[in-house]
């Protein structure tokens, strides 16, 4: 037995109102119950008019009477434009990528007072670059990128107040100009760098040049000071041995025998050498021999015609001591040696340190001749006088004995 066979068409109709009556009930609760999410603002209209604007919350609508026209998302965006391409003052197209930061402010502004205003912006950006750019050449647009943002934020928070948007920031993210531009910019910066490398290269060796010829310079000085003290120090030496020797010969009382036999020593030694053929006897020879002679055959020491002896033997013509050496302290020459390399050391050093700084004017100061002084009269001042050569101390006295007695001199005339 079929259900629809037992009903009358007055119940079949019953139903069937009773279901679109359920239908309606649902629909019209769906459309009457609004929930708004955080951050988000909606446009309701009633009967095609603005009503009111939704914020996040549970909200009641009159079904079929209010209607959500938009909703807008109240946080920052981020809009990426594709490249655009502008015309600079010196006409070179470049392609600029840009970036837009905005924020709806007023909802319903958003909704009618332009259609879209994410089209709106792009346009606006579009315009407002090429009459920013255009007024700049390719060197200013490449290093002016925060006058150029700060123009186009500055126009388009104007323009896009009265749509309740409000632009946050605006970035250039490239400004990519032509190929043939870029080989020609990076051929004049690799010159520039290849100039700059140049005059560095240029400094370091100026530099180097006059700290190696100060070096130089303070070398000679001081290898001239040293050879000046090694002579005065060896002349020194030499007159020092000089009057030892001759202090311990008239101490010891070399008389004419003993002299006699070292000189019939040495003769001998004369004639080793196989290149010498020939060989001289002095004069004095035959002198010297006679006093040998006399020496071994017992006769006493020799007497000047004038009387006795002047000195008596064993004692020294200078006198009981040797006159004050003038020689330096050894301690105090190897303190001062020391003290002398220590200052070079550290002369040295401070010049290394010194040449990695950047280059000073007053460094060549001494390097270039100054002009003379011009004097009183107009003419120039003459150039000073060289300096006198050094004289020795005054305490190292000549070593010049004095004639003894039995020493030939100009007293008794005779040679």
């Amino acid at each position: 037995m079929v259900l629809g066979e037992n009903l009358d068409p007055g119940q079949v109709l019953g139903f069937i109102v009773l279901a679109l009556v359920v239908i309606f009930v649902v629909v019209a609760l769906a459309r009457a119950v609004r929930i708004v999410p955080q951050a988000v603002a909606m446009v309701v209209e009633r009967l095609g008019r603005y009503s009111r604007t939704l914020d996040a919350g549970l909200h009641l609508l009159i079904p079929f009477v209010d209607r959500v026209r938009a909703a807008v998302d109240l946080r920052e965006q981020v809009v990426s434009f594709p490249p655009q391409p502008v015309i600079t003052s010196d006409n070179l197209v470049v392609s600029i990528d840009t970036v837009i930061y905005f924020q709806a402010t007023d909802p319903k502004s958003a909704v009618y007072e332009i259609a879209n205003y994410i089209t709106g912006i792009e346009q606006l950006t579009v315009t407002t670059l090429r009459n920013v750019i255009g007024s700049m050449d390719l060197e200013q647009t490449l290093t002016s990128r925060d006058q150029i943002n700060g123009q186009l934020r500055g126009v388009l928070d104007e323009a896009t107040g009265r749509w309740g948007i409000r632009v946050n920031r605006v970035e250039l993210k490239a400004i990519d100009p032509p190929a043939s531009v870029q080989g020609s910019m990076e051929q004049q910066m690799r010159a520039e760098r290849d100039r700059r490398a140049a005059i560095l290269t240029a400094e370091g060796v100026k530099q180097s040049q006059i700290l190696t010829a100060e070096g130089e310079k303070q070398a000679a000085i001081l290898r001239a000071e040293g050879s000046a003290q090694a002579a005065i120090l060896n002349a020194e030496g030499e007159a020092r041995a000089i009057l030892q020797v001759f202090d311990a010969v008239h101490r010891g009382d070399a008389d004419p025998k003993l002299l006699a036999y070292q000189y019939l020593q040495v003769l001998p030694k004369i004639a080793v050498s196989p290149a010498n053929k020939m060989w001289f006897l002095p004069s004095e020879l035959t002198g010297a021999l006679g006093q040998f002679a006399q020496g071994f055959a017992g006769s006493g020491p020799a007497v000047p015609e004038g009387g006795a002896p002047t000195r008596p033997p064993g004692v020294s013509p200078i006198g009981a001591d040797l006159p004050p050496v003038a020689l330096t302290d050894p301690a105090v020459a190897l303190a001062e040696a020391r003290r002398e390399s220590q200052a070079a050391t550290e002369d040295a050093t401070s010049a290394g340190t010194f040449s990695g700084r950047p280059f000073d004017p007053s460094v060549e100061l001494g390097q270039r001749p100054a002009a003379p002084p011009v004097g009183p009269a107009g003419g120039r001042t003459p150039p000073p006088e060289p300096l006198a050569p050094r004289e020795p101390p005054e305490d190292v006295d000549p070593i010049v004995p004095e004639p003894g007695p039995d020493d030939p001199g100009e007293g008794d005339g005779s040679r």
